[in-house]
């Protein structure tokens, strides 16, 4: 099992693979967490703040950063990241927005910084074979946060990440989807 935040265990999980000829073809960044203490910026304690940011944004860049080595031998490598609308600055502004009212200064915030990762690398890698896009699950029926009902079923949540990692070579990269989307950033 590969625990993001134990960076042993990152490594771990890039030397095994690196065995397997012909590298890694998808790297979907799906590990998040959303505290139940997480709320606006003037009275979320730094320490919720921190431990979403680990999960959220460096443990993603980590596993990115051992598993690029991998997705470079891939000759259609693609990187989808896990993001949330409300890691979208634009949305979060958007008062008519359905979602306006979830101010989560952690969760939204390493979203956000997750979605410029996406940005960033897709920048860095523009001159190769590999895409890097982030997907936007919606509100979805999972285990992170408790008592969640009234989203969307997985298996609908499932499709745009799998789009973006099925992409064609003349695919988009460095965007934000939704149900085949673009949001805006």
């Amino acid at each position: 099992m590969l625990d993001i935040n134990d960076p042993s265990s990152v490594d771990l999980a890039a030397e095994k693979l690196s065995a397997i000829p012909g590298g890694l073809d998808i790297l979907v960044n799906n590990a998040g967490i959303m505290s139940t203490e997480d709320g606006v910026p003037s009275v979320t304690e730094m320490a919720v703040i921190r431990k979403t940011f680990e999960t959220n944004f460096f443990g993603a860049l980590y596993v990115t950063q051992k598993m690029l080595p991998l997705i470079k031998k891939s000759p259609a490598g693609r990187i989808v990241n896990m993001s949330s609308g409300l890691g979208s600055l634009a949305l979060n502004q958007d008062e008519t927005w359905a979602f306006a009212d979830n101010k989560l200064i952690g969760y939204n915030a390493s979203k956000a910084a997750l979605n410029m990762m996406t940005v960033q690398l897709a920048w860095e890698l523009r001159d190769t074979n590999i895409k890097v896009n982030a997907a936007n699950p919606n509100f979805t029926n999972t285990e992170l946060l408790p008592d969640t009902t009234g989203g969307r079923p997985v298996e609908d949540a499932a499709r745009e990440p799998v789009r973006l990692a099925l992409l064609p070579e003349d695919g988009p990269t460095g965007g934000f989807f939704e149900d085949n989307n673009a949001l805006p950033w």
